[in-house]
């Protein structure tokens, strides 16, 4: 699920606050049908949840494991860089 750069593109933009998907495809540069198959499949996985407020609905990430588990990655992939 992870190794698809799109879907690792979006959890990473969605990591601090919701996102709702016109906003998701706008900064990441992607259509926004294809911003809706990727996070029905994040959803499915329990990576993603979307969150209804009014008549949208904000996509966020599912719970802190995960948020950690990004958050992790992300710092030991710029540690990695920083030995180089």
């Amino acid at each position: 699920m992870l190794g698809d750069p799109t879907r690792l593109r979006i959890l990473m933009y969605c990591l601090n606050q919701p996102r709702a998907v016109g906003d998701i495809a706008g900064s990441l540069g992607l259509s926004q049908t294809l911003v809706s198959h990727h996070l029905r499949l994040l959803r499915g996985a329990r990576l993603m949840r979307g969150v209804r407020q009014s008549r949208q609905i904000f996509y966020e990430v599912a719970d802190s494991h995960v948020s950690d588990v990004l958050t992790d990655m992300a710092r030991h992939i710029q540690e990695d860089h920083a030995e180089d």
